[in-house]
């Protein structure tokens, strides 16, 4: 068990000094994969969206929004 608290925070942090776009997108999926796994689920894809945003060539962001889509029975974004 992690300390998710924590680590959101250092992402927080690295998104405040990180300035590639590309780089950006990792810190972005990160945070999506923490708030996923808190069963955060419209705040995970918040993040995973953003992620794509700035990668649209970022495909564990595509499967984990689709993956949370179906568990949550929403349909496709």
């Amino acid at each position: 068990e992690g300390n998710y608290a924590e680590a959101l925070q250092n992402y927080y942090e690295a998104m405040r000094l990180e300035i590639d776009p590309y780089d950006r997108s990792y810190i972005l999926y990160n945070i999506g994969l923490i708030h996923t796994s808190n069963g955060e689920h419209t705040k995970a894809l918040e993040y995973y969206f953003r992620a794509l945003e700035r990668n649209p060539l970022l495909p564990q962001a595509f499967n984990n929004m689709a993956v949370i889509c179906h568990y949550v029975r929403l349909s496709p974004l």
